[in-house]
Order: structure tokens, then C-alpha cells, then sequence
């Protein structure tokens, strides 16, 4: 059983587990019409139950909770519902910077301050599933606020569905982005020309660059060495390559292994081939 330490509105709770006397944000549908404090209540199997003993990258839930307003965690939770639809098992704790993100876009919307989101389009490519989830936030909060969000907030907020599915910090999605972002323009400057972002092998590229991001962070190293073949084949490519992951390891505040080098000089010679015409 718990029991009721504050009604936030008709369809959030904050409760007290009697059995380990900690406190949970419940959320459902009249899960806290006409409840009062410390009244007994149960949970029932449509409603959602949040820790609030977990730390954020924004704080710890149970101050955060304090400041949102229940609508935006109304909204948050209906969005990472929709995510969990489409991935399955998602971690819910993400729920709180989430909101947090919304109520501070909320608030620019309402006073008509636009923010500029420059990696949208990458978002959009690297986490093209995760966008796809992250639009539903907009009817939604035209229908409850009326409020029109833009696709650069979208991309925010899809950074945050990936990191409840990946089980990854939204800053190190955030700088996953920018690091192929980074890599893109270096490419670009290197060969002289712009990379069509709608070919095969732009998306390619961009998500050899995520899991090689990937791999520096985690340390895991590939294994077949093709940096000889690459240097002498390919010496542009395998230039540009060089450079490309001596400024991504100094982003990320780590050496990137020297076998990536090859690796990627293949995807920028793919980019150059097909879509260059070099």
C-alpha cells in the first residue's frame, strides 16, 4: 500500500511505499482525483511509478518533481509511453529531465523566444526513430496548451528518447551528434565540396562516425587493421581521416584508436565516390 504525501492534480500523486518508506511519482489516468493526504491507495496496473530517489544530469528527482508543473509530466510520461510502444522496455527515470526540457520550452514558446537547434538534421539522421516518436509531443501540446513546437525542439527532446533506450547521458547524445556533425564538416572542407545528406553513403558515414564515437568512450577496439591499405589506396581519403579523428579524440578528451583511421578513410572515400563524383 502507499500512502499519499501530496496530489499534484487529477492524474498525479506523490506516495510513500509503506513497505521501504520511500516516496514515488504515480501516474494515470484519476489516479489522484479525490485522493487527500496520507490516505491509503493502490496503484493500478495501467498507472506508471517513478522513483524519486534517482539523480538527474538536472538534479535529483524528488527537487525536480517539486518544481515541475504536472502537466508537463503528464506530457513527458504520455511521450515515453508512445517510445515505450515502439522500443519496448525504455528507462522511465528519464522522465524528469524530460519534463524539465519541456516546461523550459514551453516557457520560450510563450514568450516568443526562438532557439536555434544547429544538429536537427543530424538527430533526425542518427536517431531517425527516436525523431519519429518525439513528433508526437508536437499535436499534443497544441491540443492541451496550444502551443505550436518547432522541429528544433523536437530534436531535444528525441535526444532524450534515445538516451531512456540506450541507457545514455542526453549530453553524451548531444555530443555524439556534434562530433558527426564536427566530422561531416571537416570531410566537406577536406574534398571541397558538400556531402549530399540524402545518399546511402552520407548515411553510412554519419553512422560509422556514431559507433566509432561509441567505441572511443567505451574503449573497445576493432580489431582488422586497415590503415596500410587505406594510406596507400586512398591517400586523400585516408588524409582527411587522420585529421578528422585527431579533432573528434580531442572533443571527446580521448585518443581515438589508430585502426579507426582506415575505417573511416573507407567511408570518406564512399562519400567522395558516390557523392562527389570525385
Amino acid at each position: 500500500m502507499y500512502r499519499v504525501t501530496k496530489v499534484l492534480n487529477h492524474n498525479a500523486v506523490i506516495a510513500v511505499w509503506q513497505e521501504d518508506n520511500r516516496e514515488y511519482l504515480i501516474m494515470g489516468k484519476g489516479v489522484g482525483f479525490g485522493k487527500k493526504v496520507s490516505e491509503r491507495m493502490d496503484s493500478g496496473p495501467e498507472d506508471t511509478i517513478y522513483s524519486l530517489q534517482e539523480s538527474t544530469e538536472r538534479g535529483d528527482a524528488r527537487d525536480m518533481v517539486k518544481s515541475l508543473s504536472p502537466e508537463c509530466l503528464e506530457i513527458a510520461d504520455e511521450v515515453l509511453g508512445r517510445a515505450e510502444e515502439v522500443f519496448g522496455k525504455i528507462d522511465r527515470n528519464i522522465l524528469f529531465p524530460m519534463a524539465d526540457h519541456i516546461e523550459y520550452a514551453v516557457r520560450r514558446i510563450q514568450r516568443k523566444e526562438q532557439i536555434s537547434n544547429p544538429l536537427t538534421d543530424d538527430i533526425r539522421i542518427l536517431f531517425h526513430t527516436e525523431y519519429k516518436v518525439a513528433e508526437c509531443i508536437g499535436p499534443i501540446l497544441k491540443e492541451r496548451m496550444q502551443i505550436q513546437i518547432d522541429p528544433d525542439e523536437i530534436g531535444y527532446v528525441a535526444l532524450h528518447i534515445h538516451s531512456a533506450i540506450m541507457d545514455e547521458k542526453v549530453s553524451q547524445s548531444m555530443l555524439i551528434a556534434q562530433s558527426v556533425r564536427e566530422c561531416i564538416s571537416l570531410v566537406e572542407q577536406g574534398t571541397g565540396s558538400s556531402i549530399d545528406v540524402m545518399s546511402l553513403a552520407y548515411n553510412r558515414l554519419m553512422n560509422h562516425v556514431r559507433y566509432m564515437i561509441a567505441r572511443a568512450v567505451s574503449g573497445e577496439k576493432l580489431k582488422l587493421n586497415m590503415n596500410d591499405y587505406m594510406s596507400v589506396k586512398f591517400p586523400k581519403a585516408f588524409q582527411i581521416a587522420e585529421s578528422v579523428c585527431d579533432q573528434i579524440g580531442h572533443r571527446l578528451k580521448c585518443a581515438l584508436d589508430e585502426v579507426e583511421i582506415g575505417y573511416l578513410a573507407m567511408h570518406i572515400e564512399r562519400v567522395a565516390d558516390e557523392d562527389l563524383g570525385c
